[in-house]
């Protein structure tokens, strides 16, 4: 049986990364949940542009918000990747099932959100000293597939 990861995206504001993030799910097995409100219409030619026909619907689902994802699917951990994140990703097991949240593009995940989970589960990626963020996509694939990678990539 392949190795599943939830990928969450907490109010996605750009089609383009979105987009990419679909075909990422797609070709790596995860399952995508966009958390409301989106900054665009999943109708959106950007979107369906960067997603080219990888978007199987089948595998996206969406919630009008971050409690009703919690409450509907979640069933293992929950790791947070922020900016303030407090542990190293890569120092990091994930398991089959793990829900990996991200937040929205320009601001982030919000502070109260993250104060909710332990430290071990605030997770961020290095950069270099003086560097704001990385792509938001570039950061889904990196730690999805470290993750899938922890399971052989099956």
């Amino acid at each position: 049986m392949a190795c599943r990861f939830n990928i969450v995206l907490y109010e996605p504001e750009i089609p383009p990364n979105t987009g990419n993030i679909i075909r990422l799910c797609a070709n790596t097995g995860a399952h995508l949940h966009l958390i409301e409100p989106l900054g665009f219409k999943l109708d959106d030619k950007k979107l369906r542009r960067a997603g080219l026909d990888y978007a199987d619907w089948e595998t996206i689902s969406v919630y009008p918000s971050l409690n009703e994802y919690l409450t509907t699917i979640y069933k293992t951990r929950l790791f947070a990747l922020s900016t303030r994140g407090s542990t190293r990703y890569s120092d990091i097991a994930f398991n089959p099932g793990d829900s990996l949240l991200f937040g929205p593009e320009t601001r982030g995940l919000p502070q109260a959100l993250l104060d909710e989970l332990p430290a071990n589960q605030r997770l961020f990626l290095p950069m270099q000293d003086g560097q704001r963020s990385l792509n938001l996509s570039n950061c889904v694939a990196i730690v999805l597939y470290h993750a899938w990678h922890q399971h052989n990539f099956v």
